[in-house]
């Protein structure tokens, strides 16, 4: 059988960069800010793929409905909320920044969720 998708480089971070906190190839509690950061860049990506979902869904309903006054009102609620959604996508995001460059001074280390532990 030919594959006709192109091979693309896994973005999971390899086991041998987690350091100390991999035991028999398994991440431990140390390793929870990894895991966490991979649950997040996961979840990010999840959220723009259906935002996408959503534009074109109700972009479809819209040319399809043929001047029909309720399929033209389904369509653009569905495009509101694709609208809403990806507004608060990106308010999050701009807000997490805004805070980083405030308080933390700019660095980027409020998406690198490191646990630091005591003396």
């Amino acid at each position: 059988m030919i594959n006709l998708l192109p091979a693309f480089p896994v973005y999971a971070q390899a086991l041998d960069e987690w350091g100390e906190c991999v035991v028999d190839g398994v991440p431990t509690l140390k390793c929870l800010e990894i895991v966490f950061g991979n649950i997040l860049t996961m979840a990010s990506a999840f959220i723009i793929l259906v935002l996408f979902v959503m534009f074109v869904m109700g972009s479809f309903r819209y040319l399809t409905s043929f001047g029909n006054a309720e399929k033209v009102k389904k369509a653009q609620g569905t495009l509101r909320y694709a609208l809403i959604g990806f507004i608060l996508f990106v308010s999050a995001y701009l807000i997490l920044n805004i805070i980083d460059i405030i308080f933390l001074g700019g660095g980027g280390n409020i998406f690198k969720f490191n646990l630091e532990t005591g003396p």
